[in-house]
């Protein structure tokens, strides 16, 4: 089929999803509406994750859900994040706990959001909702409710997408957004990774006409993702925003991450920002201390996992990566915008950091973390992107889970204004 053809037809699928009586004047009128403008904001992960799930074969959850020790966001924390400077947030929300529940649970879970929302609505902050499936669960795996339009829940998954879309339709004076899908599929393009993100804005839009979507490539999203992401198809769903995510390199950004699947990561610490700011030797030589204190590993792992990293971090410093490094990756963006004639402030840079240095983690050195962050900051901005950091707490957060305190290396890095005293 040639690309008039298909993309007739799918104007015709839109046509049909939104209803008989929506004309194609009325399409083109939506698609003409401004979307949400954003500029810094933060991600705040764990306020709808964290989950209590039962073990298998059980597929529910203890009731409430998430977890109550987890760190959440109060009202004077929202007020504090936009004290420094960031104009919204980005609220990941599990969508296990909303679909193994009954209806009363599901109303009580979607009115928490709401009020959640409404919260980072009064300390003046916008809001962009991303549904966030978590890979580490036993049954609401991402493949289980969007790895295809096959998959066993994907239709319950497309009603949570309505549902979501209705409720944040209901905030007037375009401050909110819906992300319906996260980090979607191993692909970069395929037929089911199409198929999938063309049904969920379909089914978002019939919900919500006039809120603001945000459509992400696959590739779990990282900038190649997007280079391989046609547009075109999507043309009638305005207003729409793009969004991709950036933690190159891994090595310095995952270092010691422990929920990574290849062995290198657990035991890797001492990777320096930028590579001229270290050595191999000493890099070699923290991996080598941090493996001796991990006792759980067999040797014979520990010495492929170490002849492993030696072999990546060989690669690292040979390149000595900096900002230009970044600069590169982001320039991927910038062509594939002005390929698509879209301007580069509805491109979203949903998630970007770096692992901290902690007892619990071999992270990046706090210096050398932050030199990073301010430059994958500075380079996006410089491209005009918007940004949301990952994230407020945990071992990537800024801001302290039981003080409160925020970070102010971080702060500075992210170019926003000093924490008050």
């Amino acid at each position: 089929m040639d690309l008039i053809s298909r993309r007739a037809a799918l104007r015709g699928a839109v046509g049909v999803a939104l209803g008989a009586t929506a004309s194609r004047a009325s399409l083109q009128a939506r698609a003409s509406l401004p979307p949400l403008r954003l500029r810094r904001g933060v991600n705040t992960f764990p306020w709808f994750s964290l989950t209590r799930e039962f073990p298998a074969p059980r597929t529910d959850y203890a009731w409430p859900p998430f977890q109550p020790q987890r760190p959440v966001p109060t009202a004077s924390d929202l007020g504090r994040l936009r004290q420094v400077g960031f104009d919204f947030i980005r609220i990941p929300v599990d969508p296990g706990p909303f679909l193994a529940g009954d209806a009363e649970q599901r109303k009580s879970l979607l009115g928490g959001l709401s009020e959640a929302v409404r919260a980072a609505l009064a300390a003046n902050l916008a809001v962009v909702v991303n549904l966030q499936a978590n890979p580490a669960t036993h049954y609401w795996t991402p493949d289980l409710m969007t790895g295809s339009p096959r998959a066993p829940a994907f239709a319950a998954y497309l009603d949570l997408v309505a549902a979501v879309a209705m409720l944040l339709s209901r905030f007037v004076g375009n401050r909110v957004a819906l992300e319906p899908i996260n980090e979607p599929g191993d692909a970069c393009d395929s037929a089911d990774v199409r198929a999938v993100r063309l049904q969920l804005l379909m089914k978002a839009r019939s919900a919500a006409p006039s809120l603001t979507l945000i459509a992400t490539g696959g590739c779990g999203s990282l900038v190649k993702g997007l280079a391989d992401f046609d547009p075109a198809p999507l043309e009638q769903f305005g207003p729409l925003l793009f969004t991709f995510h950036f933690y190159e390199p891994y090595l310095f950004s995952h270092q010691g991450a422990p929920w990574m699947r290849e062995a290198i990561y657990r035991s890797l610490n001492g990777v320096p920002w930028p590579g001229s700011a270290g050595s191999l030797k000493l890099t070699l030589e923290s991996v080598r201390a941090r493996m001796k204190r991990e006792v759980e590993t067999a040797a014979a792992d520990k010495a492929a996992a170490y002849a492993e990293t030696e072999r990546v971090l060989k690669v690292y410093f040979e390149a000595r990566p900096a900002r230009p490094f970044i600069d590169k990756y982001l320039a991927v963006a910038d062509r594939w915008a002005k390929r698509h004639g879209i301007p580069n402030e509805q491109i979203l840079m949903g998630e970007f950091g770096a692992l901290k240095t902690d007892q619990r983690f071999a992270g990046a050195a706090a210096p050398d973390r932050a030199r990073y962050i301010a430059d994958v900051r500075r380079s996006a901005e410089a491209f005009g992107f918007p940004w949301a950091f990952w994230n407020l707490f945990d071992g990537m957060g800024i801001m302290d889970d039981r003080t409160r305190d925020l970070d102010p290396a971080i702060i500075e890095a992210l170019g926003l204004n000093a924490p008050a005293g």
